[in-house]
């Protein structure tokens, strides 16, 4: 597990540091700068080479930059008017030190920088110049160096680059930056989105090569545009280890300025999936590791609900059954084996078949049809109270007045939208989420999400690469695949009905709603990440005993 900090975080985490007179921040400026030109020389060990070894490295050097100076590297850094800045002129002097040549463009007065910047910008003068911001042009700064450095605006960027800033960034950006400090100039560290109030097009705008941030990973590092448009974090520890607090909520679920209240977002690792739960060196009777439903569409309409009952077989459910209207029967008789199959007949059959309460985990919506059945369905299974996942035509079959879901659901529910399914339950989140990022910290996919948890009253996974899952109490967590997690295949019809699945066989083996779309959603791009390219939904529940093994279960 991982902790995601907001930029008020770790501004907080800071200022608690320098107070309590552990550190100065010019001290921690230097450091995040040593962490940077570390990382650099980690992601490029070439260049840490003397020039004849490593001749030829950089993608950039072209053959008019060989004919001028067949001895030196050349870096160019973009300093802005904040600390951000003031981590760029830490960067250029250390870099000058071992050798290279360093030219360091300013955005802003000299004199109005922060004290600790303004420090740094006058060590950097002892040594070297800033170069007129008239040589900065694209081609200019595209051949001239093999290394390029943004830090212009970091996680503290509040509204968009506009006028001057904007021309400085968009040279800058252009010219395809291979290291952004904290984030790229121009990006909300906290919602992971662009800040624009111009309708600017930045689809043509290169990735950026190595992202270089300090102690925390932010949360928009993992959210929305930013973790698409860069290849690489690397998170430096700056000496604040011992004081990142264990947050805790307040009453909202939503964090404030205080430190011991402020939330964080959460990317899963492994040991998630680490419960004794697994463990099985005592054989256990199979119902004592639950008995999953999922309820199936009727004729034509039945491969979503095997696919979900095979991912809850797969992933531990003791047992499953299907559910199936007699116009189905047949066509899921022919197509199951170790899945049990048992005739039910709408919502009284429902009703009648969960008389047997060792049922304790259900799944349905996947191909359920959007029909007037669907909705009476919906109710007869959430009276029982029992732990339920709702996905697909289960969630859409009340887009008109989602409001009648909601009171019916309850905290042993799980509900998945993905993106359209989201807009139709909860349209005025997703119009904010959706509407151009004027400012920051700008709304993001966790707010939204957990807005949307505690207005269902239950927990919400929020589909997508950057799957955000949050409970009505405030607990929030991103699952990212992206950088080395990165599955694109993972995009093919019926992963998300597996997904379903695996949150339901969990909750049949006991994990609370919370853990079990956690891990289910770890364990679902685990799968993609094993299988690789190719993959069809298919193939995911198979993949489980391999995921298992190398978690060590």
């Amino acid at each position: 597990m991982t902790e995601l900090l907001t930029a008020a975080q770790m501004r907080a985490i800071e200022q608690a540091a320098i107070e309590s007179g552990e550190v100065t921040g010019l001290e921690l400026m230097e450091r995040a700068g040593q962490g940077v030109v570390e990382a650099i020389f980690e992601e490029w060990p070439e260049l840490a080479e003397s020039v004849d070894i490593g001749r030829g490295a950089s993608p950039s050097r072209s053959p008019e930059y060989l004919e001028k100076d067949e001895g030196t590297r050349r870096a160019v850094v973009l300093c802005g008017p904040g600390n951000n800045g003031g981590d760029g002129f830490v960067v250029a002097r250390l870099l000058k030190e071992r050798g290279w040549e360093v030219e360091v463009f300013l955005y802003g007065d000299p004199d109005k920088l922060p004290p600790d910047a303004k420090v740094n910008y006058e060590r950097w003068l002892e040594t070297g110049k800033l170069t007129d911001n008239s040589l900065m042009r694209r081609d200019y700064l595209c051949q001239n160096f093999e290394l390029r450095i943004d830090a212009v605006f970091g996680s503290g960027l509040s509204r968009p680059l506009e006028g001057d800033a904007w021309a400085f960034c968009w040279e800058m950006i252009k010219s395809t930056p291979e290291v952004a400090i904290d984030v790229p100039s121009g990006f909300c560290s906290d919602s992971g989105r662009f800040l624009d109030s111009q309708d600017k097009d930045w689809s043509d705008a290169p990735d950026t090569q190595l992202i270089v941030t300090f102690q925390r990973p932010r949360q928009g590092h993992y959210l929305a545009g930013l973790a698409a448009a860069t290849d690489k974090v690397v998170v430096k520890d700056i000496g604040l280890g011992a004081k990142v607090p264990s947050f805790k909520r307040n009453a909202t679920g939503r964090g404030d300025s205080s430190i011991t209240s402020l939330m964080t977002a959460r990317i899963r690792s492994a040991d998630t999936k680490r419960s004794s739960d697994f463990r099985t060196g005592k054989q256990k009777h199979k119902y004592s590791h639950g008995h999953a439903l999922v309820l199936s569409g009727g004729h034509g309409k039945t491969g979503a609900a095997r696919l979900a009952a095979r991912g809850a077989l797969r992933i531990g459910a003791g047992l499953v059954t299907v559910g199936s209207p007699r116009s189905a029967m047949f066509e899921n008789a022919v197509n199951l084996t170790a899945i049990m199959l048992q005739q039910i007949d709408g919502a009284h059959g429902v009703s009648e078949m969960l008389e047997d309460t060792r049922f304790n985990a259900i799944c349905l919506g996947p191909g359920l049809g959007r029909g007037a059945d669907t909705q009476a369905v919906v109710m007869a299974v959430l009276k029982e109270q029992r732990a339920t996942v709702l996905d697909a035509d289960a969630l859409t079959r009340f887009e008109r007045k989602p409001e009648a879901l909601f009171n019916l659901l309850h905290e042993t529910c799980v509900i998945t939208p993905h993106g359209g399914e989201f807009a139709k339950l909860f349209p005025d989140l997703a119009e904010k989420l959706n509407a151009p990022a004027t400012a920051g910290p700008a709304y993001s996919k966790v707010d939204a999400t957990r807005e949307a948890a505690k207005r269902a009253g239950c927990v919400v996974l929020f589909k997508g690469p950057d799957t955000v899952i949050a409970a009505p109490d405030g607990r929030c967590s991103v699952n990212s695949a992206h950088y080395e997690r990165s599955a694109p295949w993972l995009a093919t019809a019926g992963s998300g009905d597996v997904l379903a699945g695996f949150i339901t066989g969990l909750m049949a083996r006991g994990f609370s709603p919370m853990q079990a779309a956690e891990t289910a959603a770890y364990i679902h791009v685990e799968c993609a990440l094993e299988f690789g390219p190719g993959l069809i939904a298919e193939d995911l529940p198979e993949q489980i005993p391999a995921v298992f093994r190398k978690l060590g279960l």
